[in-house]
């Protein structure tokens, strides 16, 4: 296939681009195999600047066309949950732009996609690309504990294409009986170390469901790499992120739970939680709310309301924090699963990480956990981000739930405004790098997958660039916190997060500026407690002002 087939118009003058935040700008646009790009040069007070738009074409979620006689309009509604408008002379013109974003946005290939042809001069491939980073992640846990070992089982992904290929796993269990757990797990994703809890020595594990069916099937293997978690005399929890009612018609189907009397000494515990399309309707409901500027008060709180948006943040941090005391303050040691292990799964793992583990919260530590607990451990981005919020085809496949996970921690932020090391920004540039980006590091839907496409050899890695910028996703009221951060979850605590869902609804000018100056005060305060014939001024307590990334059309 060739680009050129796709683009039935590649230039067009006198376009008027309207966009929430910034003024009217009449130009030329201009279609490329990737983005779209208006060009304008207007004049005022005898001075002339350039402005250029762009917008990365994968970003488009759905698009809508009106047209009269001579001229039309086009309506595009981004991933990023941007809107703009476009004022086209000329109906055919209008058609034929319509027809090849909508042809270029769709394109299936993830191959064909922007990442494969983006080369910035400032970055090599192969550069940036976490090498062996879980590897030694798990490798520090073997060496520490002496009872976990790496396991290179799944070298060639053979027995579980959405593992990687290094699991770690108890040192008593041989890889034959992982083999054997693995074909007794839906996906077989048998059960693996997720965190180890350095303060008691308990550990938090991640799998899919046992495929025990209506016969209540057993597993010998399976059994004794849950046993082998356990010291003599402990105990341990397994959380299902379904509800009992879903886990029993599981089990109807061929999948089910771990019963008690083959797992003696585990306890299991339901909090369901949802995802798939759920999730995504809840998601649509609330994007539509936060766009519909003429809803009075008592309107807004009932779409609000409606959305249960916020009542899924609520149950992921419920479940997060169940899952941390259960390690924490039961000292026990805890499996979580649900149904396939890449959704509900992965976002309580990641989650309770962030409430236990001072080192997630720093910025580099952030980034080691999203790469262990979400794109190596196999959550399907290519099909879960496939369509944001405005997209009228509605896939089985689409779900949120990383866009759930990002508002989680922003309610951690907000919360506590002082124990994140970065920022809402930081959050903000996850969650539209996710859906579309000109790095390889959200691509498809699984290491496998990576590994076929050649994502790494062939595309360029997030985290440099945003290193790079790292100052820019800094929390400057940061100060570590050795402490667990547990969360409120009481209906008055749990927010709307502003910074997202309304950025593009309400400029952030002034929210922008607030920011600007507490930063200027945390330097300046900064400054003064470094000097040393002067002592430093005492610090009063400082409320962060969620602040939003400025409004541009670049993606």
């Amino acid at each position: 296939m060739e680009f050129a087939e796709l683009i039935k118009t590649t230039k067009v003058d006198d376009v008027l681009l309207s966009c929430p935040g910034l003024q009217p700008v009449k130009g030329t646009l201009c279609i490329t195999s990737h983005h779209l790009l208006l060009s304008s040069w207007p004049g005022g007070n005898g001075e002339q600047s350039q402005i250029e738009l762009w917008l990365l074409i994968r970003n488009v979620d759905a698009i809508e066309k009106r047209h009269a006689n001579t001229s039309g309009t086009i309506t595009l509604k981004c991933k990023d949950l941007k809107v703009l408008q476009l004022e086209i002379p000329g109906m055919e013109e209008c058609l034929n732009i319509a027809s090849s974003i909508e042809a270029l946005s769709s394109v299936e290939s993830v191959m064909m996609t922007y990442p494969f042809f983006y080369r910035p001069q400032s970055l090599k491939l192969e550069e940036g690309w976490p090498q062996d980073v879980l590897q030694q992640y798990y490798q520090q846990i073997a060496s520490d504990t002496g009872t976990w070992r790496l396991s290179h089982i799944n070298e060639g992904f053979g027995v579980c294409s959405s593992y990687p290929p290094v699991v770690i796993v108890p040192a008593a269990v041989e890889d034959r009986a992982l083999a054997k757990s693995a074909r007794f797990r839906q996906g077989r994703r048998f059960p693996v170390l997720s965190y180890y809890h350095k303060k008691n020595g308990t550990v938090m594990l991640r799998s899919s469901q046992p495929l025990v069916g209506p016969n209540r099937k057993r597993c010998p293997e399976d059994e004794l790499l849950l046993g082998a978690v356990l010291e003599r005399g402990d105990r341990g929890f397994v959380l299902d992120t379904r509800s009992a009612q879903a886990a029993k018609q599981a089990q109807m189907t061929g999948g089910g739970v771990e019963h008690r009397a083959s797992y003696p000494c585990w306890k299991r515990l339901h909090r369901p939680l949802e995802r798939g399309r759920p999730l995504q309707e809840s998601f649509v409901k609330l994007v539509e709310a936060c766009s519909d500027p003429s809803s009075s008060m008592d309107r807004w709180l009932s779409k609000l309301e409606a959305s249960k948006w916020l009542s899924h943040v609520k149950e992921a941090l419920s479940t997060a924090c169940l899952a941390a005391q259960c390690m924490e303050r039961e000292e026990a040691c805890i499996l979580v699963h649900g149904a396939e292990g890449t959704d509900t799964t992965l976002l309580v793992t990641a989650l309770a990480q962030v409430i236990l583990d001072p080192d997630c919260r720093t910025l580099a530590g952030f980034q080691g956990l999203l790469e262990r607990e979400w794109i190596q451990a196999g959550h399907p981005f290519h099909l879960r981000c496939a369509r944001s919020a405005h997209s009228h085809a509605r896939l089985k496949q689409e779900g949120p739930v990383f866009l759930l996970f990002l508002d989680c921690v922003w309610q951690l932020g907000r919360q506590f405004p002082l124990s994140l090391e970065f920022s809402e920004g930081l959050l903000l540039t996850l969650f539209e790098h996710s859906y579309a980006s000109p790095y390889g590091t959200f691509l498809c839907n699984s290491e496998k997958e990576r590994k076929l496409c050649e994502v790494k050899e062939k595309t360029h890695s997030l985290w440099p660039w945003l290193n790079h910028r790292r100052q820019k996703y800094l929390n400057p009221l940061y100060m570590r916190n050795p402490l667990v951060i547990w969360p409120s979850v009481e209906p008055q605590s749990v927010l709307l997060w502003q910074g997202l869902f309304l950025r593009w609804v309400r400029s952030p000018h002034y929210l922008d500026e607030a920011w600007t100056e507490i930063q200027q005060i945390a330097r300046n305060s900064k400054t003064l407690s470094e000097r040393p014939s002067r002592s430093a001024p005492e610090q009063t307590p400082a409320q962060k002002v969620s602040g939003t990334e400025s409004n541009t059309l670049a993606t």
